[in-house]
């Protein structure tokens, strides 16, 4: 028989539940940060961020870095 603490519904639900406190603590944090705005780039590329997705993108073709 299955030692309680260590079956895998406990073991889920325990990992839950410290995914909730970590994304309340997250939220609490992001919410004490001032928002920073960055400064317009200057002489950049017109259009999306090419690397918005992790990927560089140019022209429809996308790389990885």
């Amino acid at each position: 028989m299955a030692d309680q603490e260590t079956s895998p519904e406990r073991i889920a639900a325990r990992i839950a539940e410290a995914a909730r406190r970590a994304n309340a603590e997250a939220e609490a944090r992001r919410a004490q940060e001032p928002k920073k705005q960055l400064p317009p780039e200057l002489g950049g590329r017109k259009g999306p961020e090419p690397t918005r997705y992790g990927d560089w993108e140019r022209k429809g073709i996308v790389s990885d870095f």
